[in-house]
């Protein structure tokens, strides 16, 4: 149905056409258009995590990195993240509750398109801090010098959107799923119509800002969170490739997309190999090529380092039976928004930290749901089916890694370290999905932890880092982009990217 419907409005997998050209847009048309140009979006926010949060390095017979090696960062670095974001999802997001505002019959188009528009904004907010909000967007009134807005105030409308998006929901009267031209079913690659996912899809992102700022507001633990992987999947296919896989799997003629990089060294010591830090072969043998063979690399070394595996994807299992699984299972696999692991890690964080109602060391038991979640999803195939069972894997990865406090969280005998192996496995379950948010959640907790000038396996930084302010020869966040210097001089702020921080990092 959702293949149908791409074919009639001018192919919404094509996120380079305009579909802000006509002077009018059925809403039904533009809301899947935005929701996988918010997928494609957030291809690149994985990207961005993956060299900045210490899971991505260069690899060997390729020069020219700069300044991704030194961190010596210029506003030209990752404007993308920025501007893509605003012209494309932002704008249809825009258009769509403009056009459904009231409108009783359009309440899921509405809902979708604000719950969508928060994970956007929460995306710059995360990578960028303050930014235009209050007087984004508004081009066609004639403001093309937008305001910044504070990003912690920014984060307090977010939530309001998302409990207005849940009011919107729970108040319609007309029903939101019908047969016929209005089903909404058709319009949605991400939920399929499911709005009871969509709630919980809000009540989850609401949870992530509470647990980002540790600021707790009201909360409705009766709609729930997650209960499965939010992935958009409009019909991906060879030709019109997922967007991860076309960026770090293969083209479409079947040529590799990248050969420059390589898992960093410090990433993979949690799956495996000399001085790991967790044996992880379960995982390890989906996600890395070779594995446990993979060569790896730390950020910035350029002398004898590694190339890749001739020919073969990098972040591709070509293990008997697990081919196809993974991060990169396929170019019709989905793209995730935010995997259930990520959903049970924030509740297993609030819970150890009292608040979220529960009995006492419930946390524990999410956090084993989070990390199965994790293996999991990693087991599916293209299709989305799992290819083995994942019991029987996950209490071999307990049992080897007995004792380990990164893994066994009864091991811990503090709640720095409870939360440190939150964290980790947090970190562990979003490498090369949604890279982005291990960033932010270092950056939030400094764990996994990192010992400067130690290593490969536990330095994060790159060996050629200039950032010198931090301990951990980190930057601490991207520049405004260029685009900003030319479009909105007058309101463009130029920052230290070794000291200015996100509102919520506290390090």
């Amino acid at each position: 149905m959702v293949l149908l419907i791409a074919s009639s409005c001018n192919d919404f997998l094509d996120i380079n056409e305009n579909p802000n050209s006509p002077i009018t847009a059925d809403v039904q048309l533009v809301l899947p258009q935005a929701i996988v140009a918010s997928a494609s979006i957030a291809n690149q926010f994985n990207s961005y995590g993956a060299h900045f949060g210490g899971y991505m390095a260069n690899a060997g017979g390729f020069s020219g990195f700069g300044n991704l090696l030194s961190y010596n960062l210029t506003p030209g670095d990752w404007n993308g993240l920025w501007v893509n974001t605003y012209q494309d999802p932002l704008e249809d997001l825009k258009y769509v509750i403009d056009k459904t505002e009231g409108i009783d019959e359009l309440s899921y188009f509405n809902a979708a398109a604000k719950i969508m528009t928060v994970v956007n904004y929460q995306r710059l907010v995360d990578a960028f801090g303050n930014i235009p909000y209050t007087d984004a967007l508004r081009g066609g009134e004639g403001l093309t010098a937008p305001t910044y807005d504070d990003a912690a105030t920014v984060y307090q409308a977010l939530i309001a959107k998302l409990d207005e998006a849940i009011n919107v929901i729970n108040s319609a009267q007309f029903p939101l799923s019908l047969k016929g031209p209005t089903d909404a079913r058709a319009y949605d690659p991400l939920f399929q119509g499911d709005i009871d996912s969509w709630k919980r899809y809000a009540n989850t992102l609401k949870l992530r800002m509470f647990v980002r700022t540790g600021t707790f507001g009201a909360i409705d633990t009766g709609i729930g969170f997650l209960t499965t992987d939010a992935i958009v999947n409009p019909g991906y296919e060879k030709n019109r490739p997922n967007p991860t896989w076309n960026s770090w799997g293969r083209s479409t003629t079947d040529a590799l997309s990248n050969s420059s990089r390589i898992p960093t060294s410090y990433a993979f010591a949690f799956y495996g190999g000399t001085g790991s830090k967790i044996s992880d072969t379960g995982r390890g043998e989906t996600l890395f090529v070779n594995f446990p063979s993979t060569p790896t690399n730390q950020l910035g070394n350029e002398v004898n380092n590694p190339t890749i595996i001739a020919g073969q994807v990098t972040w591709a299992s070509n293990e008997t039976g697990l081919a196809g699984t993974g991060v990169l299972k396929g170019p019709g696999m989905g793209r995730p928004l935010m995997l259930l692991a990520e959903s049970l890690f924030l509740q297993a964080e609030a819970q150890l930290k009292g608040s979220l109602p529960g009995v006492a060391g419930a946390y524990i038991t999410t956090y084993y749901e989070a990390m199965t979640a994790s293996f999991s999803y990693l087991y599916q195939d293209e299709s989305g089916a799992i290819v083995k069972p994942v019991a029987p894997i996950v209490t071999n990865y307990l049992t080897v890694n007995a004792g380990n406090r990164l893994v066994e969280i009864e091991a811990a005998t503090t709640d720095a370290q409870r939360l440190e192996a939150i964290i980790t496995q947090k970190y562990i379950a979003m490498n090369m999905v949604t890279s982005d948010e291990g960033w932010n959640e270092y950056r939030r907790t400094g764990f996994p932890l990192t010992i400067p000038g130690g290593g490969a396996r536990v330095d994060i930084a790159s060996n050629k880092s200039t950032v010198t302010s931090r301990p951990d020869r980190m930057p601490t966040r991207v520049l405004y982009p260029s685009s900003e210097q030319s479009f909105n001089a007058q309101n463009f702020v130029s920052i230290n990217f070794s000291s200015d921080r996100i509102f919520w990092d506290p390090n």
